[in-house]
């Protein structure tokens, strides 16, 4: 479901500071939850019925609710879109949108490649990223041109890998299954056969990668608002590029690119591209 544009919503500095602050409280208690599921047994449901595998756990729809009740304290008037539950419409024109768990998957396997997804949507843009994962003690976090990296060693300023090209590139990509036509696949293969190296797995975390300089290039498809809003943010003020495979805003998800500069954005979708 693509979110609900309007004209985008100013926001201060100061105040972008605060939503912040009540994003890094939400994101704690989403791993009160999620840390006391990690590596234990859960119930695991397939949201997709009996031909495909799309699975939740009680986690997922728990850490949902710890972060929308903790949102709502310090900003009742924002809005919430998130994955597990139904959206609440806000009366600000800004919107939360979480996923509280990004790799459920992962989860499920003791991997820790998963992370909670917190970003803030003014209208038109993503103005707002957090990605935690928990189990690590890393929160990667980015508002303005500043995204940064919190983790057991202390703060550190994020920035992408530059003077990269494809072919010199590590890509990520969640899955080579998830493309599901001729076109997708053809143009994945593309991009795959001329980067230096290509791996798979890694969904949100892959992306904090890229904005740490280890990732050069992402690559997914069918993703909904809450597995890239957050993450927009962090890449941009890193220094990268995230758009869909036409060039456009990837807000909304769908086929998405990212690339730690623009130059290597530009190679990766002139490959996409072609028909």
């Amino acid at each position: 479901m693509s979110l609900i544009k309007s004209s985008p919503v100013a926001v201060s500095d100061e105040k972008l500071m605060l939503l912040l602050a009540a994003a890094q409280r939400a994101a704690d208690a989403a791993a009160d939850v999620t840390l006391r599921y990690f590596r234990s047994d859960m119930n695991v449901v397939n949201k997709a019925g009996e031909h495909a595998f799309d699975p939740v756990t009680e986690a997922d729809r728990l850490a949902e609710l710890a972060i929308r009740a903790s949102l709502k304290v310090d900003f009742p008037d924002i809005g919430f879109h998130g994955e597990e539950h139904a959206a609440i419409a806000g009366g600000s024109g800004l919107t939360w949108v979480v996923d509280p768990i990004d790799g459920t998957r992962a989860f499920m396997s003791g991997m820790p490649l998963w992370g909670t997804l917190i970003g803030l949507f003014n209208g038109r843009d993503a103005i707002l990223g957090l990605m935690d994962q928990p189990f690590m003690a890393e929160r990667y976090t980015a508002i303005g041109s500043q995204a940064n990296l919190l983790a057991r060693d202390g703060l550190h300023s994020l920035q992408t890998r530059k003077n990269v090209t494809l072919e010199q590139a590590t890509m990520y990509c969640t899955t080579p299954d998830m493309f599901d036509t001729a076109e997708s696949k053809a143009a994945f293969q593309r991009v795959r056969e001329t980067a230096r190296l290509t791996r798979y797995g890694g969904d949100c975390y892959a992306y904090a990668m890229l904005a740490a300089g280890h990732v050069d290039v992402v690559l997914d498809c069918d993703l909904k608002p809450y597995d890239i809003l957050a993450l927009i943010p962090l890449i941009e003020a890193a220094g990268g590029v995230v758009s869909n495979w036409e060039g456009n805003s990837a807000v909304d998800g769908g086929y998405v690119v990212a690339a730690g500069s623009r130059q290597l954005h530009a190679q990766a979708l002139s490959l996409l591209q072609i028909t």
